[in-house]
């Protein structure tokens, strides 16, 4: 199988508790390599841009308000079938229906501030990646 990247957001209520060395340890530890990464402070543009597809929806606003309110951890993952990997290693958006070992059982605070976000898949993976990283800023084997 061929290695794919995925995209991820170590989120504010991670980065605000220090915990993105953590969350790194865990990806790391399931394998995926981490093959870009930068600290940001999102801006309320760019946060509506990148969430547009929930626009319509009542948690858009707070969200947008969460995602900007301090810095956030983009990264770019590298794995065989790294969108389902991802998804397992960080467990269900509720923290509370997540399995044990999880990056969200372990770190959430509630659903809405769930420590991270991750790709749902390829198609998007490849998207959001394009929305924070430009070819120059990404590493690894392609």
């Amino acid at each position: 199988m061929a290695l794919e990247r995925t995209f991820s957001i170590v989120k504010p209520d991670a980065t605000r508790r220090n915990l993105t060395g953590a969350v790194n340890a865990m990806l790391e530890e399931a394998g995926l390599r981490i093959v870009a990464q930068k600290r940001i402070r999102m801006t309320r543009q760019n946060a509506e841009t990148f969430y547009a597809v929930h626009k319509e929806r009542p948690f858009f606003t707070e969200l947008v308000a969460f995602m900007t309110e301090t810095r956030v951890v983009p990264l770019v993952l590298e794995k065989e079938n790294a969108v389902a990997e991802l998804r397992k290693t960080i467990g269900a958006t509720d923290p509370a229906e997540a399995d044990q070992g999880t990056v969200r059982k372990l770190f959430a605070e509630n659903k809405s501030r769930n420590t991270i976000h991750a790709s749902d898949s390829d198609e998007n993976a490849a998207k959001e990646i394009s929305f924070f990283f430009s070819e120059t800023e990404l590493i690894g084997n392609r």
